[in-house]
């Protein structure tokens, strides 16, 4: 398992099964309506429970009756998960990298990370958003969550949140590699 230390804040890339991180928060790659899906969506929900969508439509009611848009994040409780909270986010569909896709996913990360920083959380775990089924490369996605962590641990100070640990879990041996040998280039250059 790489890890990495980044102005004091571990960042550490594993195999595994994101329902099962014991972080602070776990990061949900959502689609817009809030109301499950599949993938990564539907295990947070199915594992977390109904509390979690009665939640997500609360949010959907009071703050975006029009599905959350691309980049936004926002914050429901764990429910029955090891995490305390659940921050879901909504990547972009992968279009040939012609409609705005890496800002819309370096968006997704920040907001993600943002987020959990005025909940003053302090460990999170990120999938790997967007390369399911929105098809975004993940060599190309790597890349984006990479450098987008690295440039929030590195401002993070004594004024600003501090996180003790960012995790990238990836489903597949597949991803983990690709996200292993991405971190080498972009977590350890200067």
């Amino acid at each position: 398992m790489p890890e990495f230390i980044l102005n004091g804040t571990l960042i550490s890339i594993l195999k595994g099964d994101i329902t099962d991180q014991d972080t602070d928060a776990v990061v949900n790659a959502a689609n817009s309506s809030l109301m499950g899906g599949g993938g990564v969506d539907r295990a947070i929900h199915g594992r977390g429970g109904p509390s979690i969508l009665e939640e997500c439509r609360k949010i959907r009611s009071s703050q975006w009756p029009n599905g959350v848009p691309t980049g936004k994040a926002v914050i429901t409780s764990g429910g029955n998960l090891k995490a305390q909270y659940v921050i879901h986010t909504v990547g972009p569909i992968w279009r040939g990298g012609f409609e705005n896709e890496q800002q819309l996913l370096e968006d997704a990360y920040r907001n993600s990370l943002l987020l959990a920083g005025i909940n003053k959380l302090s460990s999170i775990s990120f999938p790997s958003i967007s390369t399911g089924a929105y098809g975004y490369p993940i060599e190309q996605a790597g890349r984006v969550a990479l450098k987008t962590t690295k440039m929030i641990a590195e401002q993070s100070n004594e004024k600003s949140h501090h996180f003790r640990e960012i995790r990238f879990v990836l489903f597949s041996e597949r991803d983990m590699r690709a996200y292993e040998r991405i971190s080498k280039e972009e977590l350890l250059a200067k």
